[in-house]
């Protein structure tokens, strides 16, 4: 169901994420305005438009640097690598506890969108020369402790230790 198609199609149907898809409930219908001009803003910067989880992305030389979205109270402009800019001002927010990397530029209304127009374009800027420069964003967390129980286990066992040493940090953080 999610839309794969276009961004005029998400711009007309919605996204397909939820039983609104193709209906006025549809949360893109909410800021239809809004994104259409985020969306020129964010073409006028010469990045590549497509559709990935069914939202704009927009890629430089093939890589993700930002989308739109739409959400029930806002919409925004979601900065993949949106830590490593530059934001004295804190206008970019985390979208989650969870998130460590990507970032939201927020707008609810037309005109915040008029008025913060020339920030959304430094931001977009900012991640464009981010990626050519090759910036990643910092480690998020310290690595946990390890509990007692499992250090002993993997003390015990060297068949163990090796695997544990296989998994992806995030595997060994559950």
């Amino acid at each position: 169901m999610m839309n794969r198609g276009s961004v005029d199609s998400y711009l007309k149907d919605g996204c397909g994420r939820c039983e609104h898809y193709q209906t006025p409930a549809c949360k893109v219908h909410l800021w239809t305005p809004i994104l259409m001009r985020l969306r020129k803003l964010v073409l006028s910067t010469g990045l590549a438009e497509t559709m990935k989880w069914g939202s704009p992305c927009y890629t430089h030389d093939g890589k993700n640097l930002l989308m739109i979205v739409s959400l029930r109270e806002s919409c925004a402009l979601s900065f993949f690598a949106g830590a490593t800019l530059p934001d004295p001002d804190g206008l970019l927010e985390s979208p989650g506890p969870n998130s460590h990397h990507a970032r939201y530029l927020r707008f609810r209304s037309l005109a915040e969108l008029t008025r913060r127009e020339a920030t959304a374009r430094r931001f977009i800027t900012q991640a464009i020369e981010a990626e050519r420069a090759g910036t990643k964003p910092a480690r998020p967390r310290a690595r946990e402790e390890v509990p007692a129980e499992l250090a002993a286990a993997l003390a015990a066992s060297a068949k163990l230790k090796k695997a544990f040493a296989a998994l992806t940090p995030g595997r060994q953080r559950s």
